[in-house]
């Protein structure tokens, strides 16, 4: 999962801009209006960031790390330790689904801003 989002472009440069609170992020999607069969266009949308939370610090902090070609092996360990204490469920290192962790990062990172 943390691998798969750490190659997502689009949360990435969200992930750059979020260091400067106060900005203002211009979100577009290409994307869905190409696939879309009706020819309407699909208005931008512009979110203020303010000064981003521990989850997403620490998310920008290890998509980060994975993008360095040098880096060699990058353990998610201040991500991991800031997911557990929005979702203790985490802890103790007990086998867990990745489409919980993905929902809990998410989430956790959304009720920062």
């Amino acid at each position: 999962v943390l691998q798969n989002l750490s190659q997502t472009p689009v949360l990435r440069e969200l992930l750059k801009e979020a260091k400067m609170p106060g900005t203002t992020v211009k979100i577009e999607s290409p994307e869905l209006c190409m696939l879309c069969c009706f020819s309407f266009k699909q208005e931008p949308q512009l979110i203020k960031l303010d000064q981003p939370g521990p989850l997403t610090q620490a998310m920008h902090q290890f998509v980060t790390e994975m993008q360095e070609t040098k880096k060699g092996v990058v353990t998610p360990k201040e991500l991991f330790a800031q997911v557990c204490k929005k979702a203790i469920r985490f802890k103790g290192y007990q086998q867990q689904d990745s489409h919980e962790l993905l929902r809990y990062l998410l989430d956790g990172m959304r009720t920062e801003e």
